[in-house]
């Protein structure tokens, strides 16, 4: 009878531990496709206007930009 009482717990323990980790990965996804919606908004802006980078050279000291520029939106 114990037996019986011991598996029927454990079983249900299996259930809830289960179902927490639905839930969790549940919350997972909806972080990753928040990430994922400001990654892609950032890009977006980013290929809307002209980015420059300078770079200086640690041996001389000559800088250089080096300026990238999109003129396409980002395919999805």
């Amino acid at each position: 009878m114990a037996q019986k009482t011991k598996a029927k717990n454990r079983n249900k323990e299996e259930e809830v531990s289960l179902e927490q980790l639905q839930g969790r990965l549940d919350l997972l996804d909806q972080r990753l496709d928040a990430l994922d919606t400001m990654i892609t908004a950032i890009a977006e802006r980013v290929m809307r206007q002209p980015i420059t980078i300078t770079v200086t050279c640690p041996n001389c000291g000559r800088s250089t930009d080096i300026t990238l520029v999109g003129n396409e939106k980002m395919l999805r």
